[in-house]
C-alpha cells in the first residue's frame, strides 16, 4: 500500500487503515478491505514472507499470528499457539529458543543463534524498524544501522521528499508545515488517535522534538513497543469479557461475538447446556399441540351429548375428565423445553487448582440431618459421614454438621467411633480412588475388585480395611443393643456426669468437634475435613419447626464457625456415590458467566435395595428424568429436600443479582422542553433511588464495624440514625453480632484474630431454642416453615426472589439412598409428602395467588402448582374408579351409543396419549417399565395417601387438629427383600382393597349378566369391561402382593375391605336410582299364547 509520506491510523480489530494529511485538516481517505489477515493478538496485518505467502506461525490450525507476537510468544510466553495448544515450532529466520529440537535441512546459522551487532537486538532500534515498517514512514536521511530492511526502503525515493516528522505537542520551527503531523499525548481528550494539527496549541509547554529512532518510543508518549502493548492489552480485554475476576452475569450475545479472543482451556465455560435433539423435541411438541385439539373436541362431543338415563354418571364422569385434563396441562407445559447439561471438571481444577499454590475451589458445609437412631440405624448415618469425609475435595474447604434432633446419645457414641474410623478409612479412599467410599456398599458390591487393581498393595490393604469395617460394624450393633434399654436414671457418659439430652423434650444446645480441631490426623498425618456434632436446644413451649428448624440451627452454627459459601444437605440415609459429586456442582455454582445467579444445583435421587420389579414405584424415574428435566429448561428444578447444594446467600433471602442494563439512547430530535417534562419524574425517582443506594452503603460500612465478637458492636454511633441498620439486621437474622457479620462476606470465612472458645460461645447462643423469636427465620430467611414438605417451599421462595436452579446428572449418580422397602411405609412417606402440599395450598405461600411481579416465570409457577394441587385429584380419581363397578352393576353407562365420529374421537384420544408416553420416554431414557410402575403407582397413592392428606390438611388448617407424620424405616434386618410383601396395619391399605373388590365383583355380575342376556348385550358390556379392567391393572401390584404373601396379611384389612364392598353392593342393589319408584313396571310378553 502506497501511503505518499503520510501518516497511517487505523483500528486493530479491523481491516482497514486510514491515512492522515498533514496539509489538509478535513480530508481523511480511507483504504478497505486489505487482502492480509489480522494478527489475533495485537491485531497488525500479517505480513508477506519473501515467497509471497502469508506468515504462518502454527502449521497445525494456522491461527493467524504475525511475527512480532510469534517470537515474543516464543522467548518470553508460552510457547504455545493460543487456539490448538501445540508447541510453535522454529521458523527459518528466527532465532532458537530453549526447549526446540533439532530439525533436519534447517541450516539458518546467521539468524538460528541471533550472530548481529548490539544494535540488532536494541528493542529501540526494533521499534524504529518496525514502526517504519507498519506505517511507511522512513526518518530522513538516516541509514538503518542495524541491518533491519523495511519495506519503506523499497519506496524511499519516491517519498523521501513528503515525509511528516513526528513531534510532540507543537510544531517544531525548523519544520516546514507541509511536512509536520503532531501525535496528540495519551492524557488529553483524543488520547487514542493521531490528528494533523498545523495550528500550534498554547495549553501545550512541552518542547517539540523530533523523533528519533535511537530513543525510548516511551519519551514521545507511545509506548514502549506497540505490539507488546496491543498484547498486553488483548490479554486485559480477554479477562475483562470473561470476567474471570467479578461475576457479573451471562448475557447470550455477548458470546457469539466473533471479536471475541481465543480462550484457552481454563477459561472457558465450566458447563454447557445440551438441548434435546430435534428429531425426538419437534414431534414430541406437534404431539402436545394435537392432544390439545383432540381434548377440546372430545369435551365438546362429551358436553353436547348427555346419558338421560344416568345423568348423574355422566355429570361425574365429565367433571372427573375435566379436573384430569386440567391436572395434565399443568403438568406438560413446564416439559416443552426439557435440557440436560455436561460438566467440565479439568476445566475447573485448571482454573482453580494450580500447581504450586492453593486451592482456589469455594468451602462447602455439609449437612446431615437425623432425629430417632432407632428408626434410621447409626451405622447407616456412620456411611453417609464416612462417604462424606472421603469426598474428592480439599480437605481445608469440607465441613461435616451432624444434626441431632432427638438428642440420642446412641448417636453421639456412633459418630465418635465414626470419626476414629475415619483416621483409617479415608486415606484408603483417597489412596487408590475407590468408588463408592460408603463401606457398607463399597464392600457389598458384587463385583471383582481384583479386575482393575492388580497392586499387590491394593490386596493388601483392601483385606485389613474390610476387617477393620467389620469391627467397626460390631461396634456401632453394639452400641445399638446397649441401647434398646434404657437405664432408669437417664444415660450417663464416661466421665460420669448425666447425659445432657436424656428428656428429648427438655435438655440444652449441644456442640462438639470431633475433628479439624487439636491437630488430629489420619494414620498417614494428612489432615482431616471437620466433624462437628449438634443438638440444639429444646424447652416446652416452643414450637421447634421438625425438619426445618433443625437445618436452620445447621446454618447458624455453620455461619459461626466455618461459614463455608456453599452448602449441601443429605439425609442420613442418602451417601455420597461419586466422590466428585461437589466439583460437578462447582462447575456450575462457580463458573464465572452464570454462576452468580444460581441458588442450587439439585442432583437426582437415586436408590439402593430395590427390587428389580420396583413394584411400588420407589425410584420415581419419571420425575427424575423427565419432569425436572423440563423444568431444567426453564427456571430450574424444583427442591426434593436432599443431595442439593445451596447457595448460602440464597437461603438469606436476598435477591438474585440483577444485570445492569446498557444506558437508553436518547433521542436529539425533540426540543428540550418536552425532554425536560418526560425525564422530571425519572429524576426524582432515580435520586431517591441514589439515597437508598447510599443509606445501603452506609449500613454495610457500618455492619463490617463489628469486629469484636465477645464485647457486642463497635465502631457505631448511639445516635438512634445510626442505630436503626442495625436493628433491621437484628430482626432479620437474630441478635448475633458475629452471624451478622457472617452474612455479609459474601465468599464466606470466619472473622480475623477469632477464637475457638469465643465461636463456639457464640455458635450455643445461636442454636438456643428462642434464638429466632421475632425474626425472619422460616419466613424470610432459611428454610420455609409452614409445611412439612419444607423443601417445595423453600425452593419456590428463592425462585420468587429471581434465582434460578440447576439440574445436574453425573454419569455415577451423586447421591444414593435407602427407600421404603414395603408398602405400607411408602404410602406413609407419600402421604407425608401430599400433606405438605394441602398445606400449601392452603396457606399464603400457595402459587396459585403468591410470588406475582418477581423473578419467578409462568411455566415455572405452573410447574408449583401442579405440584400443591395434585392430592386435590384423589377426589376424582376415586370416583372414576368407582364408575366402572357401578356400570357394571347397574347396566348403565357414562357415554351415550357412540358413533362414527365419537369412536373415531376416542380412538384418537386414546392414541395421543399413547403417543405423547413414548415420545416422553423416548427423549427422557425412561423404560417403558418404569413408566408402567410409575402410572400404577398414581392410582394406589391418589386412591389411599392422597386422600387421607387432603382430608388431614383440611382438619389440620380448618380445625386445628394436629397430625404427626411416621419416620419411614430406612432398611430391613431379615435379609434382602423380605418385607417386600409386608403389609402392616394402617387405614391407608383399606381404599385400594375396596376398590380392587368392588370392581372385581363388577366385572363377574357384568359378565354373568351377558351370559343371561344373550349376545346382543355383549357389545355394551366391552366399554364397561374396559374401565373396570383399567382400574383392575392399576391395583396389579397391591393385588400381586394379597396374593404373594398371604399368611403375613392382617385379617382386618381383608374383613373390613369385604364387608364395605358387600354392603355397598347390596345397598345399591336394594336402593337403585335409575328404576322409576312410580309403581308396578309393566313389560309385553313375550310368550305367544295364540
Amino acid at each position: 500500500m502506497d501511503t505518499k509520506g503520510r501518516l497511517v491510523a487505523g483500528p486493530h480489530n479491523r481491516n482497514e487503515f486510514v491515512l492522515i494529511n498533514a496539509d489538509e485538516v478535513a480530508r481523511v481517505t480511507s483504504v478497505k478491505e486489505l487482502s492480509g489477515q489480522i494478527c489475533q493478538i495485537c491485531g497488525d496485518e500479517i505480513e508477506i514472507s519473501v515467497d509471497g505467502e502469508p506468515f504462518v506461525a502454527c502449521n497445525e490450525c494456522a491461527f493467524p499470528v504475525c511475527r512480532a507476537c510469534y517470537e515474543y510468544e516464543r522467548r518470553e510466553g508460552n510457547q504455545a499457539c493460543p487456539q490448538c495448544k501445540t508447541r510453535y515450532k522454529r521458523i527459518k529466520g528466527c532465532p532458537r529458543v530453549e526447549g526446540d529440537e533439532e530439525e533436519d535441512g534447517a541450516d539458518d546459522l546467521e539468524n538460528e543463534f541471533d550472530i548481529a551487532s548490539h544494535d540488532r537486538r536494541d528493542p529501540h532500534h526494533i521499534a524504529a524498524a518496525m514502526l517504519s515498517g507498519r506505517y511507511n514512514i522512513n526518518h530522513g536521511p538516516q541509514p538503518h544501522v542495524s541491518g533491519i530492511s523495511t519495506p519503506a526502503e523499497l519506496d524511499a525515493a519516491s517519498v523521501a521528499a513528503g515525509i511528516p516528522l513526528l513531534t510532540y505537542g507543537q510544531e517544531d520551527v525548523g519544520i516546514s508545515p507541509d511536512k509536520h503531523a503532531l501525535i496528540v499525548p495519551p492524557f488529553m481528550s483524543c488520547g487514542k488517535r493521531v490528528h494533523p494539527m498545523p495550528v500550534p496549541d498554547p495549553s501545550l509547554t512541552l518542547p517539540p522534538r523530533p523523533m528519533d529512532p535511537k530513543k525510548d518510543l516511551a519519551d514521545y508518549g507511545y509506548g514502549t513497543v506497540a505490539w507488546k502493548e496491543r498484547m498486553e492489552d488483548w490479554k486485559r480485554k480477554q479477562n475483562e469479557k470473561l470476567q474471570v475476576v467479578k461475576h457479573e452475569g451471562y448475557n447470550r450475545d455477548e458470546f457469539e461475538d466473533p471479536d471475541l479472543p481465543v480462550m484457552d482451556e481454563g477459561r472457558q465455560p465450566l458447563s454447557r447446556k445440551l438441548p434435546i435433539p430435534s428429531s425426538k423435541i419437534n414431534p414430541y411438541r406437534l404431539i402436545i399441540l394435537l392432544r390439545l385439539v383432540v381434548l377440546v373436541l372430545f369435551f365438546h362431543y362429551r358436553i353436547l351429548h348427555p346419558v338421560n338415563d344416568a345423568y348423574v354418571l355422566w355429570l361425574l364422569s365429565v367433571i372427573c375428565e375435566i379436573w384430569f385434563a386440567v391436572s395434565w396441562i399443568l403438568d406438560q407445559l413446564p416439559k416443552w423445553c426439557p435440557i440436560e447439561r455436561e460438566t467440565y471438571l479439568d476445566r475447573l481444577s485448571l482454573r482453580y487448582e494450580k500447581e504450586g499454590k492453593p486451592s482456589d475451589l469455594a468451602s462447602v458445609d455439609i449437612f446431615v440431618s437425623t432425629v430417632d437412631p432407632l428408626k434410621e440405624p447409626p451405622l447407616i448415618t456412620a456411611n453417609t459421614v464416612l462417604s462424606i469425609l472421603s469426598v474428592d475435595y480439599p480437605v481445608d474447604k469440607v465441613a461435616c454438621y451432624v444434626s441431632d434432633d432427638g438428642a440420642a446419645m446412641l448417636t453421639f457414641e456412633a459418630l465418635s467411633e465414626t470419626s476414629e474410623f475415619a483416621r483409617k478409612w479415608v486415606p484408603f479412599c483417597k489412596k487408590f480412588s475407590i468408588e463408592p467410599r460408603a463401606p457398607e456398599w463399597y464392600f457389598s458390591q458384587k463385583v471383582d475388585y481384583l479386575r482393575d487393581k492388580v497392586d499387590p498393595a491394593f490386596v493388601r490393604e483392601r483385606r485389613a480395611m474390610k476387617r477393620e469395617y467389620e469391627e467397626f460394624k460390631v461396634r456401632i450393633n453394639g452400641l445399638v443393643s446397649t441401647a434398646q434399654k434404657v437405664p432408669e436414671e437417664g444415660w450417663t457418659m464416661q466421665d460420669g456426669t448425666p447425659w445432657p439430652g436424656n428428656n428429648i423434650r427438655d435438655h440444652p444446645g449441644m456442640i462438639q468437634v470431633f475433628l479439624g480441631h487439636d491437630g488430629v490426623r489420619d494414620i498417614e498425618g494428612n489432615e482431616l475435613p471437620r466433624l462437628i456434632y449438634v443438638s440444639r436446644e429444646k424447652r416446652p413451649g416452643f414450637d421447634h419447626h421438625k425438619k426445618a428448624g433443625a437445618m436452620n440451627t445447621l446454618v447458624r452454627v455453620s455461619a459461626i464457625i466455618s461459614n463455608a459459601p456453599f452448602l449441601l444437605n443429605v439425609d442420613c440415609d442418602h451417601y455420597i456415590n461419586n466422590s466428585k459429586a461437589l466439583r460437578e456442582a462447582m462447575c456450575f455454582m462457580m463458573d464465572p458467566i452464570s454462576g452468580k445467579k444460581i441458588c442450587y444445583v439439585q442432583f437426582p435421587q437415586r436408590f439402593d435395595g430395590i427390587d428389580r420389579h420396583d413394584r411400588y414405584s420407589n425410584r420415581n424415574v419419571v420425575f427424575f428424568d423427565i419432569n425436572m428435566k423440563g423444568l431444567d429448561g426453564i427456571q430450574g428444578p424444583i427442591y426434593v429436600g436432599t443431595g442439593c447444594v445451596f447457595r448460602r446467600q440464597a437461603l438469606y433471602g436476598y435477591d438474585a443479582p440483577v444485570k445492569k442494563k446498557p444506558p437508553r439512547r436518547t433521542c436529539n430530535c425533540l426540543p428540550k422542553w418536552c425532554c425536560c417534562c418526560c425525564c422530571r419524574s425519572k429524576k426524582k425517582n432515580k435520586k431517591s433511588k441514589s439515597n437508598d443506594k447510599k443509606n445501603n452503603k452506609e449500613v454495610t460500612k457500618q455492619i463490617y464495624a463489628l469486629e469484636n465478637i465477645e464485647e457486642g458492636i463497635e465502631g457505631i454511633d448511639n445516635e438512634k440514625s445510626s442505630l436503626m441498620p442495625q436493628i433491621k439486621f437484628e430482626k432479620k437474622f437474630g441478635q448475633s453480632p458475629v452471624f451478622i457479620a457472617s452474612t455479609l462476606m459474601e465468599d464466606g470465612g470466619v472473622p480475623k484474630g477469632a477464637t475457638t472458645a469465643s465461636l463456639l460461645k457464640e455458635a450455643i447462643h445461636v442454636i438456643s431454642c428462642g434464638y429466632e423469636d421475632k425474626t425472619d427465620w422460616g419466613k424470610e430467611v432459611g428454610w420455609i416453615y409452614g409445611s412439612v414438605t419444607e423443601d417445595i417451599l423453600t425452593g419456590f421462595k428463592m425462585h420468587c426472589h429471581g434465582w434460578r436452579s440447576v439440574y445436574c446428572i453425573p454419569k455415577r449418580p451423586a447421591f444414593k439412598g435407602s427407600a421404603p422397602i414395603n408398602l405400607s411405609d411408602r404410602l406413609h412417606q407419600v402421604l407425608r409428602w401430599a400433606l405438605g402440599s394441602v398445606e400449601i395450598f392452603l396457606s399464603r405461600h400457595c402459587p396459585i395467588w403468591y410470588g406475582y411481579g418477581c423473578g419467578l416465570k409462568p411455566l415455572e409457577r405452573f410447574s408449583y402448582i401442579a405440584s400443591v394441587v395434585y392430592p386435590l385429584t384423589s377426589i376424582p380419581l376415586l370416583i372414576y374408579c368407582t364408575l366402572p363397578a357401578i356400570c357394571l352393576l347397574t347396566g348403565k353407562f357414562i357415554v351415550p351409543e357412540i358413533s362414527n365420529y365419537a369412536s373415531l374421537l376416542f380412538m384418537s384420544l386414546f392414541i395421543v396419549i399413547a403417543v405423547t408416553s413414548i415420545l416422553e420416554m423416548q427423549w427422557g431414557g425412561v423404560g417403558i417399565h418404569d413408566w408402567w410402575r410409575n402410572e400404577q403407582f398414581w392410582v394406589i397413592g391418589g386412591v389411599s395417601s392422597h386422600l387421607f392428606a387432603l382430608f388431614q390438611g383440611l382438619l389440620k388448617v380448618l380445625a386445628g387438629v394436629n397430625t404427626n407424620f411416621t419416620v419411614t424405616s430406612k432398611g430391613g434386618d431379615d435379609g434382602e427383600f423380605s418385607e417386600l410383601y409386608l403389609f402392616k396395619w394402617t387405614s391407608l391399605l383399606i381404599p385400594p382393597m375396596t376398590l380392587l373388590i368392588i370392581n372385581i365383583i363388577g366385572v363377574i355380575v357384568g359378565i354373568s349378566d351377558a351370559i343371561s342376556n344373550g349376545y346382543d348385550s355383549w357389545g355394551p358390556l366391552f366399554g364397561r369391561l374396559f374401565f373396570a379392567f383399567w382400574v383392575i391393572v392399576h391395583l396389579y401390584p397391591f393385588l400381586k402382593g394379597l396374593m404373594g404373601k398371604q399368611d403375613r396379611l392382617p385379617t382386618i384389612i381383608v374383613v373390613w375391605s369385604i364387608l364395605l364392598a358387600s354392603i355397598f353392593s347390596l345397598l345399591w342393589a336394594r336402593v337403585n336410582p335409575f328404576i322409576s319408584k312410580g309403581g308396578i313396571v309393566l313389560e309385553v310378553c313375550g310368550l305367544n299364547c295364540d
